[in-house]
């Protein structure tokens, strides 16, 4: 077998479920789960009749690079979300089975063990856990910067020696950041890039939160964006987004990589052989996903709503307020977080996820450490109910 995944940790709702065992639910209240980042909106129905409608391609084998259709569709869309014209789809696109499965397989691609001493992949801290686990299994060692309150969140980039950062071959970035939704600005990029170009390692820009903000005067910056507006290239720079959030189709499984197209040529390669085509009718009705802005507006309104009537009610009694984008409120527990998840459930049968499972210690600190994260991607009613029994619970404590 191979050593390497011995080095895998539980995944965070393997421990959560594990945390629950023995609970018995306060039977008064229904179950309200926010644990998980799973969008809960209606899947809108051109997506479902595309999907239906083109099963027809089930019958042939798809290719790894996608059909010219889906690749020109988010082309267009780059072109409209980030002011990106002039992206190749034949070179710079490449669709994936949802960003998870690229982010894991990048990793593999791009990760050079062979150099005489063991690589580094940077990531932020907490994290979402398939940054790590594709660093183990390519053979590689993660590299924790802890994102903090007191930094805004922001990246420690200072946290690496001139040796360490000679080590590091891929950068994770999140942004919007799971849990914190901390946006990356364009002096953070900048920072990124000079690192970058001095160490050569490349960076995986994960932006699959990226169309849940609040303004819309304001949308996220993205990383290929943050290139362009610098007068760069997109050379050791890749993006990853998705479908899931945006379009509330996450059994699609539907993403997309975009950005250097020496890296994307090799990454190609890899998938080729790993068997990362995608389902011909997928592919269809990503097209027409990717195509359309309505729904993602409507999306939008409807976290707008559930943050304005959530938000409040949670600050009340615990330390949090609006992130910069995503879905999630990332909340200081006055209790261990563990222990603020088991009775929360127990008392009023609310599941949100311990933050201390989404981070690991570093430098002495495990940054998620008495924090939730509570996933407001339930109806607006459903999420209501929740923050007012939070708010009674901590009252209670």
């Amino acid at each position: 077998m191979n050593p390497n995944l011995a080095k895998l940790h539980p995944y965070p709702f393997e421990k959560l479920r594990q945390l629950f065992q023995g609970i018995t639910p306060n039977p008064d209240y229904r179950e309200i789960k926010l644990s998980i980042g799973e969008p809960q909106h209606a899947t809108p129905a051109f997506i479902k009749e595309a999907l239906t409608a083109n099963l027809g391609g089930l019958a042939n084998y798809p290719t790894s690079l996608g059909i010219p259709a889906l690749r020109q569709a988010i082309a267009a869309w780059m072109e409209r979300r980030y002011g990106l014209a002039g992206v190749n789809p034949e070179t710079e696109i490449l669709p994936v089975n949802g960003s998870r499965e690229a982010l894991f397989a990048f990793a593999q691609t791009v990760i050079d063990p062979s150099r005489g001493y063991v690589p580094l992949v940077v990531s932020p801290n907490p994290f979402y856990q398939i940054y790590e686990g594709a660093a183990y299994l390519a053979g590689a060692e993660p590299y924790f910067l802890n994102t903090l309150p007191e930094n805004n969140f922001s990246l420690d980039l200072e946290a690496l020696s001139e040796a360490e950062w000679a080590r590091v071959q891929l950068l994770y970035v999140c942004s919007p950041g799971n849990p914190t939704g901390k946006v990356l600005d364009l002096e953070d990029w900048k920072k990124l890039f000079a690192l970058s170009d001095k160490y050569g390692f490349i960076i995986a820009s994960d932006e699959c939160y990226s169309e849940i903000f609040f303004d819309e005067a304001n949308p996220p910056l993205g990383g290929l964006q943050a290139a362009k507006q610098l007068g760069r290239s997109f050379e050791r720079l890749v993006m990853f987004s998705s479908l899931s959030k945006r379009s509330n189709v996450p059994g699609l499984r539907s993403g997309f990589v975009a950005g250097d197209a020496a890296i994307l040529k090799k990454f190609l390669l890899y998938r080729t052989y790993h068997g990362g085509a995608m389902n011909p009718a997928v592919q269809a009705a990503s097209a027409v996903a990717w195509n359309d802005e309505a729904h993602v507006l409507d999306n939008r309104r409807q976290y707008k709503e559930k943050f304005a009537a959530v938000t409040p009610v949670v600050a009340s009694v615990l330390q949090t307020g609006l992130p910069d984008a995503s879905f999630y409120l990332w909340a200081k527990t006055p209790i261990a977080d563990t222990e603020f998840a088991r009775r929360l459930l127990a008392d009023y049968n609310v599941v949100v996820l311990p933050g201390s499972y989404l981070a690991r210690e570093a430098r002495g600190v495990n940054p998620g450490e008495n924090y939730v994260r509570i996933a407001l991607v339930a109806p607006l009613a459903e999420c209501q109910e929740a923050a007012e029994r939070i708010r009674k619970f901590v009252q209670q404590l």
